[in-house]
């Protein structure tokens, strides 16, 4: 991705510096995927997550390649900002307010409870904050295959692409279906959920295909197919269960990317009115 005189976002929170810094105990990227897993794949990891770090108080500086993952991050954030605030007004006919990114090392705080290499990159609607520890970035490509910045910018634009339907209110009357359905019901409509954000994240790709380079679309595929949930489920040894997933198969979700990307239009995702997936 050519990111190249593109500019950083300014709604970036980066509390690294007074987070965990590293991961303690199963360690290093091992301990991350296997968490990384956990989340995906709805395994239990609770005797995992106390091995983790606590959230520190004394400040500790960040290395070259934390400093590096920043400004990518931030670029990135910032190409979302550009993309949803001309597509808003056109497609929507209103006004976009971007999301504030929070980035953190090994566990931190949110009002939508801990997070750590567990949780895996999440939104929260409480706060209106993306929430991402750049580690994910080294989980993706050494250990579940999905080389290239451009799968790190695609694990971005999806947590953003949650905020797109928060804004749209979509997000919440999704939540408040699923408080009132069965385990199995509620899990279907996050997998809607999920699939929608992969579309609009298509639709993000195409917005800024100026700055892509050859492979990066390969790229974006790759990774959402790396985390499918039938994909990590196998990872993980087990035979996957339909009635368990929460983000889509990895062919759902690299189409439903696809779909957003070759359509450019947020009306192309509506998952929750297809009869098929």
């Amino acid at each position: 991705m050519r990111l190249r005189g593109v500019r950083g976002s300014r709604n970036v929170e980066d509390r690294r510096r007074m987070g965990g810094g590293g991961k303690a105990g199963i360690g290093g990227i091992g301990l991350l995927v296997v968490l990384a897993i956990g989340y995906f794949a709805g395994i239990d990891v609770t005797p995992l997550l106390n091995q983790l770090p606590q959230e520190r108080s004394e400040p500790r500086e960040l290395s070259a390649a934390e400093e590096r993952a920043a400004e990518f991050s931030a670029q990135v954030l910032a190409t979302t900002e550009t993309v949803w605030g001309e597509l808003f007004p056109e497609q929507v006919g209103a006004a976009y307010a971007a999301p504030v990114m929070v980035l953190y090392s090994g566990v931190t705080q949110s009002p939508c409870g801990g997070a750590s290499g567990a949780t895996g990159p999440f939104y929260c609607p409480v706060d209106g904050k993306a929430y991402l520890d750049t580690d994910f970035f080294a989980t993706l490509e050494q250990e579940l295959g999905a080389k290239g910045d451009f799968a790190a910018a695609y694990v971005i634009a999806h947590e953003v692409a949650h905020h797109v339907q928060d804004e749209l209110g979509i997000l919440g009357e999704v939540n408040g279906l699923r408080q009132n359905a069965s385990q199995q019901e509620a899990n279907a409509l996050t997998v809607r959920l999920e699939l929608q954000a992969d579309c609009l994240s298509g639709v993000w790709a195409r917005s800024v295909d100026g700055l892509l380079e050859p492979g990066d679309l390969d790229e974006a595929l790759n990774a959402a197919r790396r985390i499918g949930d039938d994909y990590l489920q196998k990872r993980a040894g087990r035979v996957p269960q339909p009635h368990t997933f929460t983000h889509g198969t990895s062919a759902q979700r690299s189409s439903w990317f696809a779909k957003g990307y070759d359509s450019g239009q947020m009306n192309s995702c509506d998952t929750f009115g297809a009869a098929e997936l």
